[in-house]
């Protein structure tokens, strides 16, 4: 469960390495955010010569979540950190590869793109 305030680790190449959540995007009101759903966050580190500067204000996916998440198939899924990777505002990925385990979860929420570009599938 990712909500405002959360450190995230980037797992992709955009120069961002650690965003901080500032809010969590649909519904209004909405509080909690899970795997596969968007954020708005904030560039808290960046590696120097990359794509996105710190105090950038970027959208995010959230990938990877600590807290563990229930499948379809009455599966749990849960990761050692909270990670995301940085989207645009059409939804495409800002960097070109993606770091860690990735969720299968993502290929039906439409995000297949990102699912092709992943060394591994949880």
């Amino acid at each position: 469960m990712i909500q405002a305030g959360t450190i995230l680790d980037v797992a992709d190449n955009s120069g961002a390495k650690s965003i901080r959540c500032i809010k969590v995007l649909g519904d209004s009101g909405r509080r909690y955010a899970g795997i596969g759903d968007l954020i708005s966050a904030s560039v808290i580190e960046a590696s120097p010569g990359g794509a996105t500067k710190k105090k950038e204000v970027v959208r995010a996916l959230v990938l990877r979540t600590k807290k563990e998440e229930r499948q379809d198939d009455s599966t749990h899924v849960r990761f050692s950190d909270n990670a995301a990777v940085i989207v645009t505002e059409g939804g495409n990925l800002k960097g070109s590869r993606i770091f860690g385990p990735v969720p299968r979860v993502l290929k039906k929420l439409g995000y297949s793109k990102i699912v092709s570009l992943a060394k591994e599938v949880v």
